[in-house]
């Protein structure tokens, strides 16, 4: 039976050095504070608003909501983000993409001043991950990801690490952050040649394709340790599952994380903390 790698721990402990580093700086007169953009009311925009409104009020950050119909002007937007960029008593900036089609998505994303881009989205914070600089913030589900194993103290030096997908929010900044940790890192996607023999020759198997249950036992080996970032629906058993087959892969390998309760749970815990540092780096 395989490890189970839970997040609630993972997003506690950051939890906990948020608290003590918003003591430090309350100390200094700083009040940490992020403003919340949001167009609309999707579900999936208030689940994860609801959640980061809860673990900002557990590490004492404060939040400032801008709430607007589904037929906002981008005048009205913009202005309103600007307002939030300008303010020196705001240290991050969330906007719940996507936005209605008439906003352009690169136009939105780095229209955020990277020193308040807590959800690492704009070219600049990317940039900031490619280069090691502090540019921005890596994006939150990426830097989980590196928290997850930090936390269950898996050493990545030398490790044989492959990642399975290839995205801007996902796959391409985590291959860098593991990079940065002396990882040898191998970036897969769909149309790599014979997936099921890269992966199975990992010592770290990180998937982010989102293909729900797409990774059954022909990917793993039994001292291989799985990160599964994904989150899909499955119709047919109703309810969340990763890109995984965990049912089909736990037995087979060495430690796992869950989905639910693995990589999503820490999220939020990064999106506050990247906060809480954007107000640090300020003194």
């Amino acid at each position: 039976m395989a490890e189970l790698l839970k997040g609630k721990a993972v997003a506690e402990a950051i939890n906990q050095r948020s608290i003590d580093t918003v003591s430090m700086l309350k100390e200094n007169g700083i009040q940490p504070s992020l403003a919340i953009f949001r167009v609309g009311n999707k579900e999936d925009d208030l689940s994860y608003e609801r959640g980061a409104l809860k673990r900002c009020g557990e590490v004492g950050v404060e939040t400032i909501q801008y709430i607007f119909d589904e037929d906002v002007s981008e005048e009205t937007f913009y202005q309103k983000l600007e307002e939030a960029n300008r303010n020196d008593t705001i240290h991050g900036i969330l906007i719940f993409r996507p936005l209605p089609k008439r906003f352009d998505d690169e136009k939105l994303r780095n229209s955020i001043c990277p020193e308040k881009d807590v959800d690492g989205c704009s070219d600049l914070s990317l940039a900031g991950v490619f280069t090691d600089k502090e540019l921005g913030f890596a994006p939150c589900t990426a830097q989980s990801v590196v928290e997850m194993l930090d936390h269950y103290q898996i050493d990545l030096k030398g490790k044989n690490v492959v990642v399975i997908g290839r995205s801007l929010v996902i796959g391409k900044p985590v291959s860098m952050l593991l990079l940065k940790r002396n990882a040898t890192v191998t970036i897969c996607h769909s149309r790599s040649t014979d997936l099921p023999a890269i992966a199975s020759k990992a010592d770290i198997l990180v998937c982010a394709i989102g293909k729900a249950e797409m990774i059954d036992h022909s990917y793993v080996n039994p001292n291989q340790i799985i990160i599964d970032v994904g989150i899909n629906w499955n119709e047919e058993k109703q309810k969340l599952c990763g890109d995984v087959n965990f049912e089909d892969v736990e037995t087979k390998v060495k430690a796992i994380s869950p989905v639910p309760g693995g990589i999503g749970s820490i999220t939020t815990a990064v999106l506050v903390s990247h906060v809480v540092e954007a107000a640090h780096r300020k003194i």
